[in-house]
């Protein structure tokens, strides 16, 4: 038998996708499953999406691999959304189209993390991105951060984080798990501390930035001195309710995209033709189906804080971004029910799954193990029985 690879051996099972198949195994066993798992939009692509891809496929011209980087009226189309809602100049050469922003994050990491170096992540994370700096022998550097702190880091801790060894930070605004959003003035305070240490570039992953409830979302990349050391990674899956479509982007000095498009065309050369053709579209046709979306995830948002009130120990703030509640949950470890003890979070997560047959995500994978996450990406009736059950579930613990 093959022994799997000591890189492959670092990493471990997305949090997310084991619990979404988990949910898909009770179900077909003809459970009633309500999934808070996967961090998918619940809408459809808009129409002008659907119906760009169409013509693409009905003019034939498409049938035939793409530019590595991506076609050349995409990444100019990149680079008008970018100026449009980000005050950001780029040129197509800082632009490389992937297969989804997942990809676009590991093809930085493996064009650029050498064995030793150090990632700050401030945590709760993303699970994708140690995992991926763990496959190229990065060392990830963990930011602990609190229910009470808004669940961001500071200046302050940033600044202790940084030794000769710091690659890269990386940092989602607005976050996932925990909905957090970056302000002005807290990224102008992290941008003073890397101004003292040059040697640290920023990815900075924005693919929920259609989805900010309180502000205008802000990049570091739009700080002078941040711009030539600032990897933006975006994509369509959020935004646009386009997570099929699988379509990232990054956009960076030119020399970083043109490492990340060395290391892309060895290992899928450029991404589908037709979902590139309808990603111009969805960049420069309205954005009317995004606000309506944002505007939903909004009001779900609210309900669901409500609902989470009244289920006593959960503690959580209201997220301003995203579409995840991130709750402390610490409460119900050492309780039971039916010789079954909450030990840990991946536990009450199963006990969530089992006893109320609804699907959520412990907090383990995203570095925090105290929490457990939902995303309230589903229906406003989905959601209002899935916390019902969970509040029932929970009474039963004791």
């Amino acid at each position: 038998m093959l022994q799997t690879s000591i890189a492959l051996n670092r990493v471990t099972e997305s949090a997310t996708i084991k619990m979404a198949q988990l949910s898909r195994e009770l179900a077909a066993k003809g459970v009633k499953v309500i999934s808070l798992s996967l961090g998918e939009p619940d809408f459809s692509s808009p129409d002008h999406i659907h119906q760009a891809a169409i013509d693409a496929i009905n003019t034939g011209k498409y049938d035939s691999y793409s530019p590595v980087p991506g076609y050349m009226d995409l990444r100019e189309a990149v680079c008008a959304k970018l100026q449009r809602d980000n005050n950001l100049a780029y040129k197509p050469e800082n632009i490389v189209i992937s297969t989804g922003a997942k990809q676009s994050l590991f093809n930085v990491f493996a064009s650029f993390v050498n064995p030793g170096d150090e990632v700050i992540i401030p945590a709760p994370f993303w699970v994708s991105y140690p995992e991926q700096i763990k496959y190229c022998d990065g060392i990830p550097v963990y930011i602990n951060t609190s229910v009470e702190s808004g669940f961001k880091m500071t200046a302050d801790q940033l600044e202790a984080a940084i030794t000769p060894k710091t690659k890269f930070l990386v940092y989602s605004s607005p976050c996932n798990p925990t909905g957090a959003v970056y302000t002005r003035d807290e990224l102008a305070s992290f941008v003073a501390v890397l101004e003292k240490h040059p040697h640290v570039h920023v990815v900075s992953d924005e693919i929920y930035e259609f989805l900010n409830y309180e502000g205008k979302h802000v990049s570091i990349a739009e700080f002078p001195s941040m711009k030539d050391r600032t990897i933006v990674v975006n994509g369509q899956a959020k935004g646009f309710a386009m997570t099929g479509w699988r379509i990232g982007y990054i956009a960076a000095p030119a020399y970083i995209a043109k490492a990340c498009d060395k290391f892309q065309g060895q290992v899928t050369s450029g991404t589908n033709s037709v979902a590139q053709r309808a990603t111009i579209a969805a960049l420069l046709g309205s954005l009317e189906p995004t606000y309506k979306m944002r505007e939903a995830f909004k009001q779900r948002r609210n309900m669901v804080f409500e609902l989470m009130k009244d289920i006593p120990g959960f503690k959580c703030g209201l997220p301003t971004g995203a579409f995840y509640l991130f709750p402390d949950i610490s409460y119900y470890f050492g309780k039971s029910v039916n010789g079954q003890t909450i030990g840990n979070a991946e536990d009450f997560a199963m006990f969530l799954l089992n006893e109320a047959h609804v699907a959520a995500v412990s907090g383990d994978g995203f570095g925090a193990p105290d929490c457990i996450r939902f995303s309230y990406a589903a229906s406003e009736e989905n959601l209002k029985e899935a916390f019902r059950r969970i509040k029932e579930a929970c009474a039963r613990l004791v």
